[in-house]
């Protein structure tokens, strides 16, 4: 399933949702298309390669793929880069910290010349004269964490934070509204997500900080619905700005040796 984001002719985002078959976690994929050239972000991994790639084609064609953007290095997020290494001339950008990792994925030599890595204070990329914004977003949940925003659509594509569990058409929904934002909260299991995923308050707060002077007009995480207007976006920083979770609510329970089934060792 795909649907565009956003189009003024020129300029394109193109999210594809529920492409996963079988036993993975479902996720999101986007495309972001300027004067033909692209930048594919979060491709996943073999259970979403083949039908993306059918996806992608009618939009653009691949081999004008410039770059693939991993968030981080998880493989839902990136576990494919042998396959769009293999088939284009586009490079990968993912954080410095993560580069080696990535030929783990890879046939040997494969990602020689063809990964960029992204500085922790982010960087700029221009995609056929439009710059795009690398942002970070460290420890929300990886070490070396990035998001891409563009300033064309002011939709900022933030990853795993934001995630919701839901998938099929639910997936593809944009949550309109505060009180819708905080209704979707209640039945997508995003509070317990991100309570175990996000690291801490601190970053919390510092992401926040950041994100509030940025033009931000639609949230698209990388699992789940998207939440768009400006009333959500709001809604959702309030809601994410004073989130206790991660080293906020770890206590002597999580550290515990294990106890054999049926009694003491």
């Amino acid at each position: 399933m795909s649907t565009v984001l956003y189009d003024n002719g020129i300029h394109k985002c193109v999210a594809f949702t529920d492409l996963v078959e079988g036993e993975g976690i479902q996720a999101n994929q986007f495309l972001i298309v300027n004067q033909g050239e692209g930048m594919l972000l979060d491709p996943g991994g073999n259970l979403t390669y083949k039908h993306l790639l059918a996806g992608m084609a009618e939009y653009f064609l691949p081999a004008h793929l410039d770059y693939v953007f991993a968030s981080h290095e998880d493989p839902d997020i990136v576990a494919s880069a042998n396959g769009w290494l293999l088939i284009t001339d586009a490079k990968i950008l993912i954080a410095q910290e993560w580069t080696r990792f990535l030929p783990h994925f890879c046939s040997k030599g494969m990602t020689a010349g063809r990964v960029i890595g992204i500085p922790a204070q982010g960087m700029v990329v221009p995609l056929a004269g439009q710059d795009l914004h690398v942002i970070p977003a460290h420890y929300l949940h990886a070490v070396g964490n990035f998001q891409v925003y563009d300033p064309v659509s002011k939709i900022l594509f933030s990853g795993d934070l934001g995630a919701n569990l839901v998938s099929g058409a639910d997936a593809a929904k944009a949550i309109e509204g505060a009180e819708a934002f905080h209704a979707h909260r209640a039945i997508s299991s995003m509070d317990a997500f991100h309570r175990r995923y996000m690291s801490g308050n601190k970053v919390c707060r510092l992401w926040t900080q950041m994100v509030r002077g940025m033009d931000i007009q639609w949230i698209v995480p990388q699992h789940g619905a998207s939440f768009k207007g400006r009333d959500t976006v709001a809604a959702f920083l309030d809601w994410f700005e004073g989130l206790e979770c991660g080293l906020d609510i770890l206590s002597e329970k999580d550290f515990q040796f294990p106890i054999p089934q049926g009694g003491a060792a």
